[in-house]
């Protein structure tokens, strides 16, 4: 298995692979609405055998500390093909977009997404509880890429247009 960025070409297989993953079309649309926002930091593939078998997209977001500005990111979404799970495909991509985050100097991710999976990368709940989201609870987990990036009292994180969030306005996930 190779990961590369994604490119144009794999962008229908993406869209695929996102509409079977997630038994719908509203991941491969947020894909596509932050690839056309501009939004987009990192966007990898997992190829086997000449076929992207997995995706991962980490996007910008605007997210602060006690008034600080924070260069932030959201994990979403994470798809691997159905045939290929199970296999640390998954694990692989997010290991490696983490990696890049941080080589390009972004100080916090978050994801909303299963504790048990994304907790062994390093995302807490706890982190996150402290940030004014769309979201609250055990689902909703930060994870900071600059030591204290998350430190001190109070924070917020505002998703950009392309998430639609603005129904889910302080949603419990726990």
């Amino acid at each position: 298995m190779m990961i590369r960025d994604e490119t144009p070409a794999d962008h229908a297989t993406i869209a695929a692979l996102l509409r079977a993953a997630f038994a719908g079309s509203a991941e491969a649309r947020l894909v596509e609405d932050l690839r056309a926002g501009g939004l987009v930091i990192s966007a990898l593939v997992a190829v086997e055998s000449a076929a992207v078998v997995g995706h991962v997209m980490f996007s910008r977001l605007s997210l602060e500390f006690d008034g600080v500005p924070r260069k932030g990111a959201s994990l979403a979404p994470l798809a691997v093909a159905t045939s290929h799970r199970s296999r640390g495909i998954g694990s692989s991509l997010v290991a490696a977009g983490l990696e890049r985050l941080a080589r390009n100097g972004v100080e916090a991710v978050v994801v909303l997404g299963s504790p048990a999976y994304y907790g062994r990368f390093g995302f807490s709940a706890e982190l996150a509880s402290r940030l004014e989201a769309p979201f609250r609870g055990a689902a909703f987990m930060a994870l900071e890429l600059v030591p204290g990036a998350l430190a001190g009292e109070r924070g917020s994180v505002h998703y950009p247009e392309a998430f639609g969030l603005a129904s889910h306005e302080g949603r419990d996930l726990t």
